[in-house]
């Protein structure tokens, strides 16, 4: 894995991006096909979660990879006020325990993992070798993988139809052009971690059907252009974009 990584980061990047979105969509068939909602998911997630880990670890890649503190105080950040709103949108349906307890604790578990994982391959690995050449073109291609990425909800059996799947890839593009920023800015990933996961997570508690699909669109259209929308806006004006190429 080091020899690859030395030899070309941005293929290193690419085949990581690859190897989670297909190990992750067989994944979750196994686990379907089983009966237990990530069961084979959650398992698969921890276990890349730990390679990938103590492989930057143990190549003392931590501070360039963002696992330190902030550069810049929260409050310029806005305390990360707008990304806990987007959070919290996993309860304006209200609250419902959607599977059993022992499910309830993989799901959560996998999308924990998915939150480190899609943050350390897309923000991390992918932006910074491709930072090195061109900023604005690391942080495009970043954002635009990492929304694009959500595409294969269409094909995967997860029940979204084609207006659910281009909402949630326009939100995932913002959110992915959001946490390239606060990564970029700050040097630390682990705001963009703790987040994504939670974002993910706390949607098993979602009480979904409690609006009408067009309330809950007009809801999501709201989040994204509002509240996304508006905290792009005030980091793109609050911060100076440079070139930098220190990593």
């Amino acid at each position: 894995m080091t020899k690859l990584y030395r030899k070309s980061e941005i293929t290193f990047a690419i085949l990581w991006i690859v190897a989670y979105v297909v190990l992750t969509s067989l994944a979750d068939q196994l686990s379907e096909s089983i009966g237990i909602i990530k069961s084979v998911t959650a398992a698969l997630h921890v276990v890349m979660s730990l390679i990938l880990f103590f492989w930057i670890k143990n190549n003392h890649l931590s501070r360039k990879y963002g696992f330190c503190r902030s550069e810049v105080p929260a409050r310029r950040f806005l305390y990360y006020l707008p990304l806990v709103i987007v959070a919290s949108t996993a309860f304006w349906n209200g609250v419902r325990i959607q599977y059993s307890a022992a499910e309830t604790v993989l799901f959560i578990v996998s999308m924990c993992c998915v939150g480190f994982l899609e943050e350390v391959i897309f923000r991390g690995l992918l932006f910074r070798a491709m930072e090195k050449n061109n900023l604005k073109s690391a942080i495009i291609v970043s954002a635009l993988t990492f929304g694009i990425g959500h595409i294969v909800n269409l094909f995967n059996g997860s029940g979204k139809d084609l207006a659910s799947s281009l909402i949630q890839i326009a939100f995932a593009v913002l959110v992915g052009f959001v946490l390239v920023l606060i990564f970029y800015h700050g040097k630390s990933l682990i705001p963009c971690i703790l987040f994504h996961s939670a974002n993910n997570a706390l949607k098993v508690f979602d009480a979904e059907g409690n609006f009408s699909p067009q309330t809950e669109m007009i809801i999501n259209l709201v989040v994204i252009v509002v509240v996304l929308g508006g905290y792009l806006f005030y980091l793109v004006k609050t911060f100076p974009m440079k070139e930098e190429h220190t990593h």
